[in-house]
């Protein structure tokens, strides 16, 4: 455990002091806002209702859903049982490019969210046509970004991050898996058992 937690410590020092450029804190910044994450969110969703329109219900009930669960799992389970310090309040000469309150700090509920999210829209939207695949990828850009944007300003670890992207991903692949299941054993065999009767 020492020897994961220097290497966390020593990822950390790369990302927030060896990677930190002037230039970069201005968008690291407007990265890691939780205001534009929203801004972002509603885009997608802008676009998911403009293209799918009644099939847009889905996915974004989806999303919601994924969200949900991500939250709690890292805010609600992990912060509070690990307990661990944030490195702006643990550690010397931090790069510290915001307020931040002393909350826990493993695990990354921005990286959480955002990487349910992106998971979410990936399995609906990764195989369609290329604008599709831009947006998946966007939001799968997105989510690294806000993820390194929260080492870069000084308030997590590299693994509160990486343990962020795994809740998220795990979210958002059981909250698909789960909607997939009802439609294909539920849903499905009523529409077509529906459809019969119409004929």
């Amino acid at each position: 455990m020492e020897t994961l937690y220097q290497l966390d410590v020593w990822l950390f020092r790369c990302i927030n002091e060896g990677g930190g450029q002037p230039y970069l804190d201005g968008i690291m910044l407007f990265i890691t806002d939780f205001k534009r994450s929203w801004i972002v969110a509603a885009a997608a969703s802008l676009y998911i209702v403009w293209t799918r329109r009644k099939e847009s219900i889905a996915p974004l009930v989806l999303c919601l859903m994924a969200i949900g669960i991500a939250d709690q799992t890292a805010s609600g389970f992990f912060k509070p049982l690990v307990q661990r310090t944030r490195p702006c309040f643990e550690l010397e000469q931090v790069r510290l490019l915001l307020d931040q309150t002393h909350s826990f700090s493993f695990a990354s509920s921005h990286a959480a969210n955002t990487a349910a999210v992106a998971t979410i829209v990936w399995v609906f939207f990764s195989k369609s046509g290329t604008i599709d695949k831009i947006v998946a990828w966007s939001l799968v850009l997105f989510a690294f970004l806000s993820g390194y944007s929260r080492v870069y300003v000084g308030v997590h670890y590299p693994l509160d991050v990486i343990a962020g992207w795994g809740i998220g991903v795990g979210a958002g692949a059981i909250t698909y898996l789960c909607f997939a299941f009802v439609w294909k054993n539920f849903v499905e065999p009523r529409r077509r058992h529906a459809a019969d009767h119409e004929r």
